[in-house]
């Protein structure tokens, strides 16, 4: 495994030429994604495992997957508020004091968690009704999501030691612990679900079990790194109170985007079954594309949180520029990968040359708005990188007023069909992407999210 101080100090600071700018950004960038990558696999592995065992098991883990992915997505500021943190003390030249903050987020982990796994213990029957399946899909649902709370605060913290090692600039040890993960996961849950004949709930234990196994493996990479830089283990108030408030701005930012995400489903759900359904590939050719994205983002939260710390204003900019003009061409390219095979993409989900019809308008807008992702997912992790929280939280208000009278509109005329659907389409990728555009671009053409120093 990837020794994470060894592996931080071959990182330059901020500043660096050119071409070693660009190499810091992959030697972030692409065990990033790796380890992206691998988060969705649990769920595609449970899935495929639990599929053969027949409808309702698969239908009851669907459920229970809609629930924790909710809960999940919303507790993803415990990575993005400890990355800055870690940073920016890395980069001042203090990395006792980094890796005390990194362990502070994870101590805030697992009392974010503990409160939410039990919460959701007792309030599973409840969530899985809400969905209304069949009995015989309900107690699937009610098996699986209430023995997956017992992995709840795993996960969480898992994200925030992820944090704290994308802020000592190593991407590649978590690579590796997701990697192992995965395959333990995938281990489990066969052996569980077939092996031992423990069916749904096999499958929802051999996760939690993995889940807690990766966490065994953070504490050991960062005991070593606290020993390494004579860190603090136990949590501090103060510490805690910082990442605590830092999170909860960055909370608003996703549950703002959660809002929008959801409400452009219930437009869809509204025009039909085959809007629907088209919406949903139309989506997860974008989801696709957000991965690299993503990744990108991570390396500009690391670098930037790293080069405010070494009060490198000048190497930030680069940083800035360089990430910038990497998401725009990422965005041409596969912009125009999707608009070259538009016309297949349907073909290839569904097998319907009418669904592929049908989604083929709202892919070309897809592939027209690209380039713009590309520059919102990389300034999203810049500002996220410099801890303009409450920028970003107040922003993502302004982007839903922009966004939902949009919808609104697209919602009441009740067009139908192709039609439909682009107008859905450019409704989000064109209106709701350019109104975070618009309001992330004038945030870093100033410099007050430039705060130099370790704090």
């Amino acid at each position: 495994m990837t020794d994470p101080e060894r592996f931080a100090e071959r990182v330059p600071s901020a500043g660096p030429t050119s071409a070693g700018l660009n190499r810091d950004i992959l030697r972030l960038a692409v065990p990033a994604l790796g380890a992206l990558v691998a988060e969705p696999a649990f769920l595609i592995v449970d899935a495929a495992l639990v599929g053969h065992l027949g409808v309702d098991p698969l239908a009851g883990l669907g459920i229970a997957s809609a629930v924790l992915q909710t809960i999940v997505g919303l507790m993803i500021f415990l990575a993005y508020s400890t990355t800055p943190a870690v940073a920016r003390r890395f980069g001042a030249g203090d990395p006792s004091r980094a890796v005390s903050v990194g362990i502070d987020g994870m101590w805030l982990a697992l009392g974010v968690g503990a409160v939410l796994a039990l919460g959701g213990w007792l309030a599973t029957p409840a969530l899985v009704g809400v969905f209304g399946p069949t009995p015989e899909v309900a107690e699937q649902a009610r098996i699986y999501l209430g023995l997956s709370m017992g992995g709840l605060p795993a996960m969480l913290i898992v994200f925030a030691a992820t944090g704290l090692l994308r802020g000592m600039q190593d991407t590649v040890t978590p690579l590796w612990i997701a990697g192992l993960g995965f395959a333990a996961n995938a281990g489990l849950n066969f052996l569980l679900i077939y092996g031992f004949g423990w069916g749904i709930a096999g499958s929802a234990i051999g996760t939690v079990i993995a889940q807690w196994a990766m966490v065994a493996a953070y504490v050991v990479v960062i005991g070593r790194l606290a020993s390494r830089h004579s860190a603090r283990l136990r949590p501090q108030r103060e510490g805690i109170g910082g990442s605590a408030r830092s999170g909860g701005w960055l909370f608003l930012r996703t549950v703002s985007l959660r809002v929008a995400l959801l409400s452009t489903v219930v437009v869809a759900t509204a025009m039909g079954p085959e809007e629907l359904a088209g919406y949903q590939v139309v989506f997860t050719i974008f989801s696709a594309a957000a991965f690299a994205l993503d990744a990108l983002a991570i390396a500009a939260q690391a670098l930037v949180g790293k080069g405010l710390g070494a009060g490198d204003a000048a190497g930030v900019r680069r940083v800035l520029g360089r990430t910038v003009a990497w998401g725009v061409w990422f965005g041409v390219i596969v912009g125009a990968v999707i608009a070259v095979f538009s016309g297949a993409i349907g073909l290839v989900f569904t097998g319907s040359p009418a669904l592929a019809a049908l989604i083929l308008p709202a892919l070309l807008v897809l592939a027209i708005a690209q380039p713009v992702a590309g520059v919102v997912f990389v300034l999203d992790g810049v500002l996220i990188g410099a801890g303009d929280a409450a920028y970003l939280a107040l922003a993502g208000v302004v982007n839903l007023v922009v966004f939902l009278p949009v919808l609104v509109i697209v919602s009441v005329t009740a067009v139908t069909g192709a039609g439909g659907l682009a107008w859905l389409a450019a409704s989000f990728f064109g209106v709701y992407l350019c109104a975070r555009l618009l309001t992330l671009g004038w945030r870093v053409r100033g410099t007050a999210w430039q705060r130099i120093g370790a704090h």
